[in-house]
Parts: structure tokens; sequence; C-alpha cells
């Protein structure tokens, strides 16, 4: 029932995209009778993202449980896990770094940037800001990456105390963790109305303008497809094939029902039964290996989600008339890496995931309105890359531990 909601949630935001679009166009000086139902919506995205990083983040850690409990197993899958992201996030920053989608757009955005708080900070600087003086100060300031090191770190140390306060903060933590996306999912509802508020003062803001940005759009849309593309084609058959000791295309003949469902859901988890089903009957992994791994990876893995928020953040950086630094593309990948974890879960993760990264960059949140035009062709696809690397992971894992595949090379 979720699923059908946020299905219908995609075509009610695509109405509204095209109605911001009428409007903003043919009565522009009336927008600002609407404009304010973005900022409504802005400000709602802004009053829970840190709460939602340190419940996400603390209950994802606590429920892997301890480290005896994780075993070889659980470590091999959460390196597995890590390393594709890494790989896909690094995939499309290269892409946008080659591409540059947004390069000469010159929007005229609600805010100014300038004294973006990053801007002239450097590496080691950002590296040592990371540990908070004053946790209370960094929750007050809302300084991201002070957030999710704390709630990390808070969510090991969890799982390091006796089982009644383990037990107890865990259940909590929990607890904690179904309220915000319970206050989430009411909050996304609004999405419509916030995307025809943002855009349609972007349009009005823009009317002569609107081929330009347009053709931005395209080109950051075909940048992000290119790069989920390399990875589902490229950079996961290699890890199969070279890691897993498998034939890749075997594999994808086997797992091609899970990823046509999840390309037209657009859900991991709702996906997760048929994948279950393929990754052990057809390519014959082991029960005990695909109920970890797969349900695992359902969570907490979304290479093509982190992707794709990683050329976001950077596209909408490029729109503000921003180049970042190095310093400020490796802050993209940690808390894109981060976030891919920690909102995994989350009813229409992606749009949490951006707000993540762009206020750790100290970004406007306006310009989501424009990604979130574009998001459901994007978020098809990139669902079924997760999925796609899923699978995959549970071939690896299972040859790892030296179980004898269907999809195994003869050799082997």
């Amino acid at each position: 029932m979720q699923k059908l909601i946020q299905i219908k949630l995609h075509w009610q935001i695509f109405i509204a995209l095209v109605w911001a679009i009428v409007f903003g166009y043919f009565f522009s000086g009336s927008v600002r009778y609407v404009s304010w139902m973005g900022d409504l919506f802005l400000n709602a995205l802004k009053m829970i993202i840190i709460p939602l990083i340190i419940c996400s983040l603390i209950s994802a850690v606590t429920n892997m449980g301890t480290g005896k409990n994780l075993g070889r197993i659980g470590l091999k899958t959460l390196v597995y896990y890590i390393m594709t992201s890494l790989l896909a996030i690094l995939t499309g920053l290269i892409l946008f770094n080659i591409i540059r989608p947004g390069k000469g757009s010159d929007l005229d955005l609600l805010q100014d940037v300038s004294n973006l708080g990053l801007h002239t900070t450097s590496f080691g600087e950002t590296m040592k800001n990371i540990i908070p003086t004053n946790i209370f100060r960094a929750l007050a300031e809302g300084n991201i990456l002070s957030v999710i090191f704390f709630a990390l770190l808070f969510g090991f140390f969890i799982t390091r105390v006796g089982n009644k306060s383990r037990n107890f903060l865990t259940d909590f933590f929990n607890a904690a963790y179904q309220v915000m996306m319970k206050l989430t999912l009411f909050i996304i509802k609004f999405t419509p109305l916030g995307v025809f508020g943002i855009v349609a003062k972007v349009v009005a803001d823009n009317i002569d303008q609107l081929s330009n940005l347009a053709s931005s759009m395209g080109i950051y849309m075909l940048t992000v497809i290119i790069g989920l593309t390399i990875h589902a084609t490229i950079t996961l058959p290699l890890i199969l094939r070279f890691i897993g000791k498998s034939y890749p295309l075997k594999h994808f003949k086997n797992v091609l029902t899970p990823l046509l469902t999840a390309f037209s859901t657009s859900s991991a988890a709702a996906t997760l039964p048929l994948t279950m089903e393929a990754v052990e009957k057809k390519s014959g992994v082991s029960q005990k290996i695909s109920n970890f791994t797969l349900p695992l990876g359902a969570t907490i893995n979304m290479d093509g989600t982190a992707l794709y928020e990683c050329v976001a953040a950077m596209f909408i950086a490029k729109i503000y008339g921003l180049d970042l630094s190095i310093t400020q593309q490796v802050l993209v990948i940690f808390t894109a890496l981060l976030a891919s974890i920690g909102a995994a879960s989350v009813p229409m993760a992606g749009l949490l995931m951006i707000t993540i990264i762009l206020s750790a960059l100290g970004l406007p949140l306006e310009g989501v309105g424009l990604i979130l035009a574009v998001d459901r062709p994007l978020d098809m696809i990139r669902t079924a890359t997760n999925v796609w690397s899923d699978s995959t992971g549970a071939a690896v894992i299972a040859r790892s531990e030296g179980e004898q595949l269907k999809i195994q090379l003869k050799s082997s």
C-alpha cells in the first residue's frame, strides 16, 4: 500500500511540475501568492533533518548487532556495500567533472551563496571540525558532519554496553526511528505543493532563459543515466567476474524479473522476496547468505541512489554558480555514503539524502525542487541499480565462502 501511495505521489509531483511551469510563465506577477508553499515545505524538511539523521544512523548501527554477532560474513558484506557505493559515487563525480551539467546556467535563485560555509575551509580543517566540541551546539547549528559522527559513535557504543542497557537503547531508537518515518511520510505528502511553489518561483524569475534551464536539466539527467549505466554494466559485472568468479550475464538473466519489478515500482524493499527467490533458486546462493546479505542490502546498500545524490548536489551547486573545491567534493563523497546508509529505508529516500548533503555543504535547499521535478525516471533506474548491486553482492559473498553456484566460472 505504501508503495502504491509513493507511485501516486510521483505522478502528483509531475502534475505539480507542469502546472508550476504554466503558472510561473503566464502569471509571473502573482507567483508570490504560491511561493510560500515552497518555503514552508523546505522549512519542514530542515526541521526533520537532524532528528532523522540521529535516529536512522543509530538504529542502523545498533540493529547490526555486536561485532561478534556480525562475524566474518557480516564484515565481508559491509565491506562490499561500502566499496560498491564508493565506486558509484566516484563514477558520478568523475562524470560530472567531465560533462559539467549546469555550466553556464545563471538562474536567479532565492538565496545568496557567496558565503558558502566551506568555501575557504581546508581539508584538514573540515576533518577536524567533524568532531564537535559541543554536540548540543552542533545540533543547534545544524552541523551535519558532526551530527553524523556523533550518531555513528553513539550507536557503536550502544552495542558495547550490557544487555539491559543495550536492549533498552536499541528499542528506544528503533521506536524513535519509526516515529520519524511517520513524520517524514506526512511531510512528503505535501511534496507536490512544495514543488509547485518552488518551481513556479524559479520559472517566473527565469522566463527569459527557460530553454537554458531545460537544457541544463536534460544534461543533468543524462549525466546520472550514463553514470548508473556504467556502474551497472561495467563496475558490478567486473566485480562479479573477477572477485566473485562467476558469469555476470548468467546472473543478470537469473535476476531479470526482480530487476524489472524494481524498475517499475522504484522499491528495493518491495522487490526483496523476488530477489531472494531468484538468487537462491536460479543462481544457487545458499539461504544463509541470501537471508543476511539481501535484507541488509535493501536497507543500507544504495549504489544507484548514492551516485544520483552526488551528481545532484554538484549540479545544484553549479546552478548557483559555485565550483566545488576538492575538499568540498570529498565532503560530498563522504556525506553521500553515510546518507545512503542512514536514510535508505525512509520513504522517498532520495529526497532526504539530498537535503542532508546540501545541508552539509551549506547550500540552500531550494534546488531540491528542480531535482524532484525530474526524479521519477531517475528513481526507476537507480532502484534497479540498487537491486542489481544487492544480488551481485550475495553472489560475491557466497563465492568468498566457498559455495558452489550455478553461475560460477567453469574453471572455479
